[in-house]
Formats: structure tokens, sequence, C-alpha cells
């Protein structure tokens, strides 16, 4: 099935991008939390389209493809609103989003050699940061939490910001550290070929 519920909820992380991005730069006041609550909802159905494609028997080479290719849509475009509206740190910002390229191009590249690249633990948990992070960032509340506690929600975000691109970096250097042993084994079965 080609556009079944798993392949409409990925669709519909890349269709609300447009959505995010106008309601980041309205002039109201409920502009952080309408991209909050639609950048919640998105990040909701990477979740959930993966599970309903295996509970349903739904998975698909067009779900396959799509699934990380909104992914990383949807975070490049939050990350870029967010440092241009100056709500976050530029070089965590840039360390997530050359992995990011970098990552995708590696699958590609390990895709015409019949590799795949499957997503690590650790790399779920670099997801999770990393949204958690961009939440906290674009609800935009950057007053203390209370008295007591003298650090706001946007600051946090910054600090799960920085510790996603930590994950990142090492989950990064990971799968390129498995794609170059792939390259060289490949390569050196390609010359005993010869």
């Amino acid at each position: 099935m080609l556009i079944g519920l798993p392949n409409f909820l990925t669709l519909s992380r890349i269709l609300v991008i447009p959505l995010l991005v106008a309601a980041f730069f309205l002039p109201t006041p409920l502009n952080n939390w309408t991209a909050f609550g639609l950048f919640v909802i998105a990040s909701a159905t990477d979740y959930f389209d993966g599970w309903l494609a295996r509970r349903l028997g739904q998975t698909s080479s067009l779900g396959r493809f799509l699934d990380p290719v909104a992914d990383k849509l949807l975070v490049a475009a939050a990350i870029v609103m967010l440092v241009w509206a100056d709500r976050a740190p530029v070089v965590p910002a840039l360390i997530i989003l050359c992995r990011e390229i970098l990552v995708s191009g590696l699958r590609e590249f390990l895709a015409e050699l019949k590799v795949g690249l499957p997503v690590t633990q650790l790399a779920k948990w670099k997801t999770a940061t990393q949204m958690l992070a961009l939440c906290l960032l674009l609800a935009g509340l950057d007053q203390p939490l209370t008295s007591d506690i003298q650090i706001s929600p946007m600051e946090i975000g910054a600090i799960f910001l920085w510790i996603a691109a930590g994950l990142t970096a090492f989950t990064g250097y990971d799968y390129v550290r498995v794609g170059v042993s792939h390259m060289l084994s490949n390569r050196a079965a390609a010359a005993g070929r010869k």
C-alpha cells in the first residue's frame, strides 16, 4: 500500500513544516506555543508511523525512504529558525546539521553497496534529547522556572541541545567508522577480483 496510515503520518511531518515556520513568525503572543504544539505533534508522528507500520504490516520502501527525510527536514527547519531568532546556540546547531548531512550521504553511498546502516540505540537517545531541546527552545520561555530555580526552560533547552550535539558527534563518528570499514572491505574485495 503506497499511502497507508504510517506513510500518511510520515508525509504529515513534512507537510507541517511550512505551518511550523509560519507559526514561528506570527506576530502574536501565541506564536511560540503554536510552533511548539505543531513541533510536538510532528515529533510524535515519528514514533507512531514506525510503530503502526510494524503493527499493521504496512512497512514499505517509500516509508523507509521518507521517514529519515521527514525527520531531518523537520529538525533542520526548527534549528535554522531558532538560530536565526538567536534562541539556539550556533555551534551545537551546526554539529547536528553537519552530522545529518554526513550520515545521509553515507547511507546513500552504502545503499549502492547493498549495505544497511541500522539506527543504534544511542542514536535514538540522541534524537529524543534533540527533540526535547527543540521543544523547549520553540516554547520560548525565557523566565526562570521559580524564584528558587534560577534557570529558564530556554536555558535548559540550550543545555539539552549541547548534549544532543555531543551524542550527535559520537554517533556520527560511529556511523562513519562502520561506513569506512564497509567501503574498505568492498574496495579490497573488488581488488581481489581483478
